[in-house]
């Protein structure tokens, strides 16, 4: 990691907004990838997330972290959007939300917007979603993957029961079922019974796209 980098991560972590926007600008500015400031930004608030479950965080830091990174996301997307087919043209429609009990969507956005820059359909559910709700989705949008998205550790079980709850519906067959988070691994991939997980913004995209082509 860059001295750059690390910069970009810390203002988010130490909640300096406007040195955040700044850096973030500067890197646009000095031709950066704007997806790759959009994977430090997640890393950033991998390491809010962190905070918050060990009692170093509180709500008030989770707000304004999004708050920063709606800003940035602001200043980024225009740059990443350029090119992007009309929806009658995208590759494959995602069902997004992040799942019951959990009402972070931060990590959740952001993947949303890439998929969405990528040439995918998007269809957000938000945040809290029912395992009801996701399967009322599935049944209307008929998505090709769902990605079911959850920020703390007890989100898991949600994620569990969700997955369980499309193969009670018979829909489980139907779609590709993706999990991320920041505490997402192999361990709770399996927990879950999802096909895969997203260990960041761009490895989600990436998945998206292999199911897609397939």
């Amino acid at each position: 990691m860059s001295a750059e980098d690390r910069k970009l991560i810390d203002a988010i972590v130490g909640m300096r907004e406007q040195e955040a926007v700044e850096l973030a600008t500067a890197r646009l500015e000095a031709a950066g990838e704007p997806l790759e400031i959009l994977d430090l930004c997640k890393q950033a608030m991998d390491v809010v997330g962190r905070n918050f479950e060990e009692g170093e965080f509180f709500i008030p830091e989770l707000v304004m972290a999004g708050e920063i990174l709606s800003q940035i996301s602001a200043v980024v997307k225009p740059h990443i959007a350029v090119g992007a087919k009309a929806p009658g043209e995208r590759r494959a429609t995602v069902l997004l939300g992040t799942v019951h009990g959990d009402i972070h969507d931060i990590g959740k956005n952001i993947v949303g917007f890439m998929l969405d820059v990528n040439d995918f359909e998007v269809c957000d559910l938000g945040v809290d979603v029912t395992p009801e709700r996701f399967i009322e989705a599935i049944e209307r949008h008929a998505p090709d993957v769902v990605a079911l998205s959850g920020f703390l550790t007890l989100s898991f079980g949600s994620m569990k029961r969700t997955i369980e709850a499309i193969a009670e519906a018979g829909l489980r067959d139907d779609v590709k079922i993706m999990i991320g988070g920041g505490q997402v691994d192999e361990a709770i991939l399996e927990f879950t019974g999802a096909d895969s997980f997203g260990a960041n913004a761009m490895s989600a995209v990436n998945l998206c796209r292999q199911w897609a082509d397939a």
